[in-house]
């Protein structure tokens, strides 16, 4: 069984005037199918307006489907009555961790989960202390968060959902806020609690290096999901994804203008160390070919 699965999944919001009153109905969210799988990394690309973050507050339960049903694990997003459940086992990481961190002093804010699930307090510190580990933060649980930086807010942000023992963690946009030393800590954490701990990860994002270290894209535009593979599948389609207002990252952006000038590399390379093994590959081979 999926760990999340959406079956015509739709959400229409109503956008008001001035006034206050209904000015037109507005759908953001159009017949999406797709299921997540236990373990998976996927990240979710799409242009302002895609219904990428729409969609993430579903899998949360902070929305519900105007038409459509989504699941996490086997229950029903909107039945109220597993509300606790469903966001204990999906947690959510969102763009400003100033928004999810209610403490004066880091541990007191990832025990603060926890205890609202009513987690025994001799078990909630094991959690705080293993959560904060988790994401390299140990040295850090008795530090005021106002004293951090933007990366390690964003890091205790997470260790505050992990110590709810979720299986799955939405992150949207959860990097957008910080510098390239911030990204670079959060997302080695996300990696890691993927890798280490088999925690799934969907991360929403509109860095395409960033989606280049998932294990799976889906694009989205326009409310709909327009593309769903592989990285190596999504990044070969470089043209469909620049009419979709998106780049590609800039190692794919290189590897393209390398084929256009004639070298024979495979479409789709979204690393570096592809690109240089693509290389050293072809140029190993001219070599034995002159040398026969």
């Amino acid at each position: 069984m999926p760990l999340i699965r959406a079956e015509h999944l739709a959400y229409e919001y109503l956008l008001l005037d001035e006034e206050q009153e209904t000015e037109e109905k507005k759908t953001a969210l159009k017949g999406l199918d797709f299921s997540v799988e236990k373990g998976e990394y996927i990240a979710i690309l799409g242009r302002n307006g895609s219904g990428k973050s729409t969609l993430a507050r579903h899998i949360n339960a902070l929305l519900f489907p105007t038409e459509g049903t989504v699941w996490v694990k086997d229950m029903r997003t909107d039945d109220e009555s597993r509300l606790w459940d469903i966001r204990s086992s999906a947690g959510m990481v969102f763009q400003n961790p100033d928004n999810q961190i209610v403490a004066t002093v880091v541990e007191e804010d990832v025990g603060f989960g926890p205890e609202n699930i009513g987690v025994p307090t001799e078990e909630i510190w094991q959690r705080v202390r293993a959560s904060l580990q988790a994401v390299g933060m140990g040295e850090k649980g008795s530090s005021a968060p106002h004293r951090l930086s933007g990366g390690q807010k964003q890091r205790v942000a997470i260790a505050g959902v992990l110590a709810m023992e979720p299986e799955c963690i939405v992150f949207d946009e959860a990097t957008a806020m910080l510098d390239p030393k911030g990204r670079r800590e959060v997302l080695e954490a996300i990696q890691k609690l993927n890798q280490e701990k088999g925690i799934t990860v969907l991360l929403i994002t509109h860095y395409m290096e960033e989606a280049a270290l998932a294990g799976r894209i889906m694009v989205m535009d326009q409310g709909s999901l327009v593309m769903d593979g592989t990285p190596r599948d999504i990044f070969s389609r470089s043209e469909d994804l620049k009419a979709l207002g998106l780049t590609v990252p800039p190692v794919t952006a290189l590897a393209d203008r390398l084929i256009e000038a004639g070298l024979p590399l495979p479409k789709g390379i979204h690393q570096e160390t592809q690109l240089v093994q693509a290389v050293a590959n072809l140029y190993k081979g001219r070599g034995e070919t002159h040398g026969a």
